[in-house]
């Protein structure tokens, strides 16, 4: 596969979605994805249900892909919360792409709570023919 994610990263979110963070039930991961190739791209889309588009920021530095999405809590005064199960702050995913990947062609859409990346495979990594030359246009080296 073309992309990876930071496997102690990855370690540390699982440790805290099956431990919890303080020892109580486990909470689902903040910023859940999916990734696949079609065709001649990478897609990746992720799950950010009740964040706004103003608040998702998606940087490329070297092969580094990172979102960083904020989710605010209740602006009413004077809540008092019965459940709070729903993550809020600031959340941050990184994915470490591969050098086929064309990063400077990224496209990003947000729809029904869903950030959709397509990420295209770099011209120089397409599979190509190399033509063959035969008979006079060979050359024969003595040595």
């Amino acid at each position: 596969m073309l992309m990876r994610t930071d496997p102690f990263r990855e370690l540390d979110r699982l440790t805290q979605q099956f431990f919890g963070a303080n020892g109580t039930a486990a909470r689902p991961a903040a910023m859940p994805m999916d990734a696949y190739r079609t065709g001649d791209e990478y897609v990746v889309a992720f799950d950010l249900p009740g964040v706004s588009a103003d608040s998702i920021e998606v940087n490329v530095e070297k092969n580094v892909l990172t979102v960083k999405a904020e989710r605010g809590g209740q602006t009413e005064e004077h809540v008092e919360y019965q459940v709070a199960e729903r993550p809020r702050g600031v959340f941050s995913r990184q994915l470490f792409l591969g050098e086929a990947l064309d990063t400077e062609t990224i496209q990003a859409g947000y729809e029904a709570g869903v950030l959709t990346l397509r990420i295209p495979v770099a011209e120089k990594a397409k599979p190509r023919k190399i033509a063959i030359s035969a008979g006079s246009d060979s050359k024969q080296i003595n040595a």
